[in-house]
């Protein structure tokens, strides 16, 4: 019998986690042909998450957990789950019930085909703000200009994954992960699920416009070299211009054609512009020399505090 394994990381989420469990057991249940297993992340939550938790996992001992030490990020937390799959599929959802579990089954008819990620595609989301959804269409296409992979848009995590394409992503030891980028970069057969995203059943998001700019920096140097190359581009045209005053300077002076005394602003404009453009070249430098400088100290993606219902 082919087994469910699904990964759903938790941070804060009291107000939803025995919602989240009822209705992805309640699903897993109607799945007669398949055995599961629940994999629940606590990234590091101080409410009172992991005591509930815990008390599933008492009653269910397909249940999973896996507690932080502190809290080390949404990608981290999907990550460790992946790790601790047994299950021949796996799936990677949110707590919250914006992507709902009565899809899994459509889900998994699509697996029985042959395919080996499923990635689902939202139709429509609601309960978020238009600054959201405007901000994550422009994300995805400057990350799509910028990339050599496709990176499917209007997409999360919530994906089904076969076990060999889990097992490839699990090889993969990079820090700051986009793993809906490395999914699209490992290839395999992918086709998208398309579905409506609801609102969360409780709680606040906990995706702050700082962790969602966070997530774009790395989506955007995990997956390109190209803003490298741009800055490159633009310091030749940087000379060129130079140049292009220079002649300009010297053939005023000759003949006489300006006052080359005037044209404070200009001058002031030509600066500053420049000096932005300087800075911002350090700026992408450093994010791609600190993400090597990470990599390099060898620490840990996370940490992991506790362990229920695990061999």
């Amino acid at each position: 019998m082919k087994k469910i394994s699904m990964v759903i990381p938790m941070y804060y989420e009291e107000e939803v986690a025995n919602e989240c469990y009822k209705r992805v057991k309640k699903n897993l249940l109607e799945l007669k042909n398949y055995e599961h297993e629940i994999i629940f992340i606590n990234d590091g939550s101080k409410d009172k998450t992991l005591d509930i938790l815990e008390e599933i996992a008492k009653k269910d001992n397909n249940v999973k957990v896996i507690s932080f030490s502190r809290n080390f990020g949404h990608q981290a937390a999907v990550t460790s789950g992946l790790k601790h799959t047994s299950g021949d599929l796996s799936i990677i959802m949110d707590a919250d019930m914006q992507d709902p579990p009565e899809v899994i089954k459509d889900m998994i008819k699509l697996w029985e085909e042959g395919n080996e990620v499923i990635y689902a595609k939202r139709k429509r989301r609601e309960g978020e703000s238009e600054f959201k959804l405007y901000t994550a269409k422009v994300f995805y296409k400057i990350l799509n200009g910028l990339s050599d992979v496709e990176i499917p848009r209007d997409t999360g995590d919530f994906r089904l994954a076969d076990r060999k394409v889990v097992d490839v992503i699990n090889q993969l030891g990079e820090h700051n992960k986009f793993l809906r980028g490395l999914f699209s970069w490992v290839g395999f057969k992918q086709v998208p699920f398309e579905y409506e995203r609801k609102e969360r059943v409780g709680g606040k998001t906990k995706y702050s416009l700082s962790k969602m700019m966070k997530l774009a920096i790395d989506g955007i140097i995990s997956f390109s070299t190209k803003p490298l190359r741009i800055i490159g581009g633009i310091g030749l045209l940087s000379i060129l211009i130079s140049i292009i005053i220079l002649i300009y300077s010297i053939v005023s002076y000759i003949f006489k054609l300006n006052d080359l005394t005037s044209g404070w602003t200009s001058i002031m404009v030509a600066v500053t512009f420049f000096a932005g453009v300087q800075l911002t070249s350090l700026w992408l430098m450093s994010e791609y020399i600190a993400r090597i400088y990470d990599e390099s100290k060898g620490r840990p993606e996370y940490i992991i505090d506790k362990k229920i219902n695990m061999e």
